[in-house]
């Protein structure tokens, strides 16, 4: 047997329904990851503008250690970001502005956690889909082979070959529309939270900077009483 004829038997002997379940077995993950980080982000945001004013009561009376509390409480990702920086606000400005942009990297480490999954199944999921559609084709053809093969003036065979034949490659094609089906979510919610991770980390400016803003003061007015 040639490596043709097997590879043939192989697909042939295993059908397109494996891949749909596959399909099916991969969309389910994707729906766990979808509710899941849309859990934690809806956990990780904050107000803004409430949180800037409570933070910038704290800093007017050089509190540090109250505003780390008050930020650690809200558990935010803005909040996280800021605290970093206050935590080195004895070593100056700088020093807490690379803090906070290290801070910046673990949290959008954290916040895209498991978002490579749903782009890569939006990305390769209609590949696996038209995988099982030649499968399904392939095994079109070799029945329409087979009925070739039939006795000539077979009408009665040649029509039970030619329903065989369409119901394979109908069968083929469930097999792509699955893929696609499963696909476009991924790719939605993949940009959707890329977008909300971008306004969660854009969100911390206000607190960052505000921060800096409070550290360079500070740092100013120390100088000028020297």
């Amino acid at each position: 047997m040639s490596t043709i004829e097997l590879v043939k038997d192989v697909l042939l002997r295993s059908g397109a329904s494996w891949v749909v379940w596959l399909l099916g077995a991969l969309s389910l993950i994707s729906i766990a990851i979808v509710v899941e980080r849309f859990l934690v982000f809806r956990r990780l945001g904050l107000d803004l503008r409430a949180t800037a004013e409570r933070l910038d009561a704290r800093l007017a009376n050089g509190d540090h250690a109250g505003a780390i509390v008050e930020l650690a409480r809200t558990e935010s990702v803005a909040g996280s970001i800021a605290a970093a920086g206050l935590r080195l606000a004895d070593r100056g400005p700088d020093a807490a502005a690379k803090a906070m942009q290290s801070a910046v990297a673990l949290e959008r480490s954290r916040l895209e956690r498991w978002l490579a999954y749903l782009g890569t199944v939006g990305n390769n999921a209609p590949f696996v889909g038209l995988f099982g559609t030649v499968v399904g084709v392939v095994g079109a053809f070799d029945k329409l082979g087979q009925g070739a093969a039939a006795k000539a003036g077979a009408a009665a065979a040649a029509q039970a070959t030619n329903l065989a034949v369409m119901s394979s490659i109908a069968e083929a094609l469930v097999a792509t529309a699955v893929g696609i089906l499963v696909a476009l979510p991924a790719v939605a919610f993949y940009n959707y939270f890329q977008r909300w991770i971008a306004s969660l980390i854009a969100g911390s400016d206000v607190l960052s900077n505000l921060v800096l803003a409070y550290l360079s003061a500070e740092r100013t007015e120390a100088g000028d009483g020297r």
